[in-house]
C-alpha cells in the first residue's frame, strides 16, 4: 500500500493563501492551481515556475510547487521545497505535515515523527497532524513487533498485537468524512482541495439506553441560581466585562497580561507568566521549550493574540482553571480555538502551570 494514500498533503494552506493574495501575478498562480487540480502537472509546474521567477520567496507559490513535485514523484525535490518553507515560515504547520508525509513514504518514520511534532507544536489544534502522528506511532510499533517476532517467533501476544496493527493499515474501505471547515479561519478547509484524500473511520453513534420513568413527588421549585458572569478580554485592550470578584479579576488580568506580552513579542515578559513547575509539552525540558517559544514569538513580523469568553473556576484559594477562546494571527497564519490553563498563585501573581488546547 502506498503510504501517501494514508497521509494527506496539506493543500488547504494553498487555498487560504490564494484567498487573501493580492499579488500582481495572482492570476498566474491561480491558473497553476487550477491546472494542478485537473491533474495537468507539467503545465502547472511551468506556470508556478514563471510565477516564482518574479516572486522567489512567495510561500503559496513554493507550497504549490512542492505539491506538484510530489505528484510527479520527485520526492527529494519536494522535501527540499517543504524544508525551506519550514525555515522561512516556521509558524506554518502544513509544510511540516507534508514533510512527514514524504518521509513516511520513504519509511523514515523517525523524521516523520519529528516533523509532525513540530507541526503540532506550531498549531496544537491541527487535527490532521495529530492523526498522522498516531499513524506514524502505529507504523513504528509494527516495526518493533516484527523485530520482536524475529527474536521470539512463538510469542503469541506479540503476534496478536502485530495482527492488530496490520489490520489497522489494511486497505479496507472506510467512510469518507465531509469537508471540515474551521469557522474561525474563513476559506481554510483542512480537507478541501487536498490532492490525496485520507479516509477517516467515522465514530459510531452513541445510543443512550432507555431509562424507566420513576414517579416522584413534585418538589417546590427552587429559586433560580444567580447568573454566572463571564469575563471577556479582546487582544491588547479589555472590553467592558461584568463585575467579577477581586480574585477572579486578578486571574483574568494575568491572562490578559500574558496575551499582551505575546502580542508585543516580548519574550521575557511572556515566559515570566509560566510557573517554575510548568508542565511542558511531551515532557520537553524547560530550556528547550523556552527556546522554541522564543523562536516562534520573534520570527513573525507581527503577532496579534485575542482572548475572549474567559471563565475562571477556583479549585482552592491558590489554584484556578481558566477556559477561554484564543484567536492567534501572525504574518501568514491564523488560528482560533479553545484553551484551558491551570494556574497557581505564587505570591501576588497568578502563573500558568499547565496549558491544554481544546
Amino acid at each position: 500500500m502506498n503510504i501517501l494514500n494514508r497521509f494527506p498533503l496539506s493543500a488547504a494552506l494553498l487555498t487560504v493563501m490564494l484567498s487573501v493574495s493580492f499579488a500582481l501575478h495572482a492570476d498566474e498562480l491561480q491558473d497553476a492551481t487550477q491546472l494542478f487540480k485537473q491533474g495537468q502537472q507539467t503545465p502547472a509546474l511551468n506556470k508556478v515556475n514563471n510565477y516564482l521567477a518574479n516572486k522567489p520567496r512567495d510561500a503559496q507559490g513554493r507550497f504549490l510547487k512542492g505539491l506538484i513535485l510530489t505528484e510527479q514523484g520527485k520526492i527529494a525535490d519536494a522535501i527540499k521545497i517543504f524544508t525551506d518553507l519550514t525555515l522561512d515560515y516556521p509558524e506554518l504547520p502544513e509544510p511540516y505535515n507534508n514533510l512527514a508525509v514524504l518521509y513516511a513514504s520513504q519509511s523514515q518514520y523517525d523524521k516523520a515523527k519529528s516533523s509532525l511534532e513540530m507541526a503540532i507544536r506550531t498549531h496544537p489544534s491541527y487535527a490532521t497532524a495529530h492523526e498522522n502522528l498516531g499513524d506514524i506511532y502505529a507504523k513504528m510499533a509494527s516495526q518493533a513487533y516484527d523485530r520482536a517476532l524475529q527474536l521470539d517467533s512463538g510469542n503469541t501476544t506479540t503476534q496478536t498485537k502485530l495482527a492488530m496493527i496490520k489490520d489497522l493499515f489494511s486497505d479496507k474501505p472506510r467512510n469518507k468524512p465531509s469537508v471540515a471547515r474551521n469557522p474561525a479561519m474563513p476559506g481554510r478547509p483542512f480537507a478541501e482541495a487536498a490532492p490525496i484524500a485520507k479516509p477517516v473511520a467515522a465514530a459510531a453513534p452513541v445510543v443512550a439506553a432507555p431509562v424507566a420513568a420513576v414517579a416522584k413527588p413534585v418538589a417546590p421549585a427552587a429559586p433560580a441560581p444567580a447568573p454566572v458572569t463571564t469575563a471577556k478580554v479582546t487582544g491588547k485592550t479589555t472590553t467592558e466585562a461584568p463585575a467579577l470578584s477581586d480574585k477572579a479579576r486578578a486571574v483574568q488580568q494575568a491572562v490578559e497580561s500574558w496575551a499582551d506580552a505575546w502580542s508585543d513579542q516580548n519574550v521575557k515578559k511572556y515566559l515570566a507568566h509560566y510557573a517554575p513547575d510548568f508542565d511542558t509539552p511531551d515532557g520537553e525540558s524547560r530550556k528547550a521549550w523556552a527556546e522554541t517559544r522564543k523562536e516562534r514569538i520573534t520570527r513573525p513580523k507581527h503577532i496579534e493574540v485575542q482572548v475572549t469568553n474567559i471563565a475562571v473556576d477556583f479549585t482552592d484559594s491558590t489554584h484556578a482553571t481558566v477556559k477561554f477562546r484564543q484567536n492567534y494571527r501572525a504574518s501568514n497564519f491564523k488560528a482560533n480555538g479553545g484553551k484551558t490553563m491551570l494556574m497557581v498563585k505564587s505570591g501576588n501573581n497568578w502563573l500558568i502551570q499547565e496549558e491544554r488546547t481544546r
